[in-house]
């Protein structure tokens, strides 16, 4: 792994502990925990957090965990997705393959497995497969917004070894915090964005050309068939600047989205505070989003 990779993983082991100190399962929510997804028994794990008493089928969120591409697992996200649940989604929260023992598109595979899951396994996990959304949050939002265009694009499809399933397009998606224009970050001022070229690097398993930097920048793969999104970002995230690419290229192609910067002049709000569940503000995110979606329920 990179320097910088080492780096950003060590920064984000203490802000993680202490977030997720002393919270437990909402005695609200039904788990099920640990269920295997793919070949790798280590890595293609994943929950399904359902609120307890709803009934039948309910629809699908699936998160993608955030870090850099280097860093994380469900474990990290349980306490917030676990919230998301509260709101009357079953979400699927699942650990994939970090880099650099996973290169591109491992990541990539395993979350075209995790779709596959859950349409092999509606029945068992109460899922309604006809309204599957995605959420994301910076490396995860990356993520996400990469498999959309794989899911609209055939162009940008061919790239990769899989195919979702037939006609599949999340219904909406929550992309927070994230990347969207790899060129635009690591050509940025921006000192952080520059010390996220080595990640890519991490990422692809060999430094990054141009020509890779473009491939891994969603905005370039954007059609009109791209699903509707709530972008957010905040006042103090290092990322702020990458929405606007992503909301010209959804305006380009008619595509409807909401985006919102939270944090005030007295209230300076970092990345993806959303998923600090200590805060408010991120409760209050957190119930936009989930609004945001139900409109499409």
């Amino acid at each position: 792994m990179s320097l910088a990779g080492k780096g950003f993983a060590l920064m984000c082991v203490p802000g993680d502990t202490a977030k997720n100190k002393g919270l437990t399962t909402p005695d609200d929510i039904e788990r099920f925990d640990d269920i295997q997804y793919g070949p790798d028994k280590k890595w293609n794990v994943l929950d399904v957090y359902r609120p307890k008493n709803a009934e039948g089928k309910l629809p699908v969120l699936i998160d993608i965990h955030g870090g850099g591409w280097v860093y994380g697992d469900k474990e990290l996200y349980q306490f917030y997705c676990m919230e998301l649940a509260q709101h009357g989604f079953a979400v699927v929260n699942f650990t994939y393959g970090l880099a650099p023992k996973f290169t591109f598109p491992s990541s990539m595979v395993d979350t075209d497995n995790v779709v596959k899951f859950v349409f092999e396994n509606a029945d068992k996990y109460g899922f309604d497969t006809s309204k599957v959304f995605f959420a994301g949050d910076s490396a995860g939002a990356h993520m996400a917004a990469m498999y959309a265009c794989i899911c609209t694009n055939p162009v940008y499809a061919e790239n990769f070894p899989f195919d979702p399933p037939k006609g599949f397009v999340p219904t909406a998606m929550l992309l927070n915090c994230g990347v969207y224009n790899a060129e635009a970050m690591i050509n940025s001022k921006n000192p952080i964005g520059k010390l996220m070229a080595p990640m890519l690097g991490d990422l692809m398993g060999r430094k990054v050309t141009n020509d890779d930097l473009k491939f891994l920048s969603p905005v370039n793969y954007v059609t009109d068939k791209f699903p509707p999104c709530y972008i957010m970002t905040a006042n103090g995230d290092f990322l702020r600047g990458q929405p606007k690419y992503l909301k010209r290229a959804m305006e380009k192609n008619g595509i409807p989205y909401k985006y919102k910067m939270y944090g005030t002049r007295k209230e300076l709000l970092m990345h993806v505070f959303h998923c600090d569940l200590r805060k408010d503000v991120a409760h209050e995110c957190n119930t936009d989003e989930a609004n945001y979606l139900k409109t499409f329920c």
